[in-house]
């Protein structure tokens, strides 16, 4: 059951830029397509061009992927269609974290399923299929290695390298089997899967097949054969160095702070245990921290014969995966919709469309103990997204018959001062300085007193608060929003309907913070 829904704004959570795209603010509409609202998808139908050629190696290439996986009649379904021509995606794409990692993956998956539904509601002459996009050439472990269940956090302890697809997971299959309560489907993954990408695909299968999602492995032969002229131009010609360059240095000049930065070459060498950076250097192309170098002969022949052996960085990863898919938007949290803003002038210069950029669903999940906690406090939802230590002072002001605080005498002593040193300045002018000293010293005094008094009534309120702060803190891990640090098997295990209940109730389209019991 839903509890609330709160403006993102009200929340203190999110970026200048991610409020601004979200309320549609005119400095950033020269930045993106179409503000996602359903009905601009209509828009979107008609911009869209892909070609029968890369429609037909995209099938081809997830038939091989998921040979020898069992489809539901859904997902079935979704990938024929995906054969023909009036087929769209909606896409998401995230890393591999063990056990699905931070709630918000299942929050990404989920919207982009429930955006496909809309979709095809209000469009029944097409066809939309939801797809999860695995960054299985990612080579960044120590974000994938961890995930959090019960306050406990368990690692995954390997020495490989290289793109994190590529890891084999028998030391993962092993943790498996440690950790009490783990749904089988885990187990199977880890224990079936040749390497975490096949194991990732297997268990996102198992939570949302039914529900017709696609996974795809873009760490393909085929696939990047298609991307072949971005790979060249890019090694060769830099055009993202400078158009990227170019509209980072725009959004800046309005204000906003950007998360990428483009090089010259954005493309890593990849192979078994190695994803290391390309640079140009004294004439030859080299592998950074390797003995592997190319003259661009060699180069260009490798391009075309071995295209497998890029990998594009988050600059062109996006370019990539609108190149191989017929897609539409991209569901993705506030720093991914904020790099994308910056991305917009390559797509313009490869050709290819710009997808909307969809923000992926909010929530938080609150046990009933903890609501019921919630309601004693009489605090508001709005209210427990403020700072901590303000919602500690406003119980303590609110909840006394002393007079705590010391605007009225901070007032007078202000005016007092103004007094003296229009005083002051008619004896003589240089003692001006010395009283606007003095005032800004006494009203620093002022305040330490007035926050003793307020320490004061916080220790008559020790219940009270030290119960909000126990709340505060399961909401709130580390200080952030749960989402980014509870694993989703912490509502599954006690609910395992959490998964559809929160299928059903989220609206892809309903850009709010939404607050929901787990469904028991």
């Amino acid at each position: 059951m839903k509890l609330a829904s709160l403006d993102l704004e009200v929340t203190n959570k999110f970026s200048k830029l991610f409020i601004d795209y979200i309320q549609e603010s005119d400095s950033l509409k020269d930045f993106y397509n179409v503000f996602p609202r359903i009905e601009n998808f209509e828009q979107l139908i008609k911009e869209r061009k892909f070609s029968a050629e890369n429609r037909k190696i995209l099938c081809q290439t997830l038939d091989k992927q998921y040979a020898n996986i069992s489809k539901s009649t859904s997902l079935e379904l979704s990938l024929t269609q995906l054969a023909q021509p009036n087929t769209f995606t909606i896409t998401t794409g995230h890393q591999l974290n063990i056990f699905t990692g931070p709630l918000y993956f299942i929050y990404k998956i989920i919207t982009v399923i429930n955006t496909s539904k809309a979709l095809k509601h209000k469009y029944p002459d097409y066809n939309f299929v939801p797809v999860y996009w695995m960054a299985s050439e990612d080579h960044d472990y120590d974000e994938i290695k961890y995930f959090r269940l019960d306050g406990k956090k368990h690692v995954w302890e390997t020495g490989q390298n290289g793109a994190v697809g590529r890891f084999d997971t028998k030391e993962l299959s092993k943790l498996a089997q440690e950790i009490p309560g783990i749904p089988d489907f885990f187990k199977t993954a880890y224990k079936q899967g040749k390497n975490l990408a096949e194991a990732v695909q297997l268990y996102v299968n198992e939570l949302f097949g039914e529900e017709g999602l696609v996974v795809v492995d873009a760490d393909d032969t085929d696939l990047k054969r298609l991307f072949a002229t971005v790979i060249e131009d890019d090694i060769f010609n830099h055009s993202a160095k400078k158009v990227v360059g170019d509209c980072t240095d725009k959004l800046e000049g309005i204000g906003y702070k950007t998360q990428v930065f483009p090089r010259e070459i954005n493309f890593f060498y990849l192979d078994d245990q190695l994803r290391s950076r390309i640079e140009y250097q004294d004439g030859l192309y080299k592998v950074l921290d390797t003995d592997i170098s190319f003259d661009r002969e060699t180069l260009e022949k490798l391009i075309q014969e071995e295209p497998e052996r890029f990998s594009p960085n988050v600059i062109l990863r996006p370019v990539y995966q609108e190149a191989i898919l017929p897609n539409l938007a991209y569901v993705g949290g506030p720093s991914e919709v904020a790099y994308w803003f910056q991305l917009k002038p390559i797509f313009d210069h490869y050709k290819i469309p710009f997808p909307a950029l969809m923000p992926r669903n909010f929530a938080m999940i609150v046990p009933k103990h903890v609501s019921n906690k919630i309601e004693k406090t009489g605090l508001s939802w709005e209210e427990m997204f403020k700072d901590k230590n303000e919602i500690f002072k406003h119980i303590a002001i609110e909840n006394t018959d002393n007079k705590v605080l010391l605007n009225g005498q901070m007032n007078e002593l202000v005016d007092l001062f103004e007094k003296i040193k229009a005083q002051a300045e008619s004896i003589d002018p240089t003692l001006k300085a010395h009283v606007e000293a003095q005032s800004v010293r006494t009203q620093h005094k002022l305040e330490v007193i007035e926050k003793k008094f307020i320490r004061a009534e916080k220790r008559k309120h020790s219940d009270k608060i030290n119960q909000i702060e126990s709340v505060l803190s399961y909401l709130f891990p580390n200080g952030g929003l749960q989402e980014r640090t509870d694993n989703f098997l912490n509502f599954y295990l006690a609910n395992p309907q959490f998964v559809k209940n929160l299928t059903d109730q989220l609206d892809p389209f309903d850009y709010r913070f939404h607050i929901f019991d787990n469904g028991q």
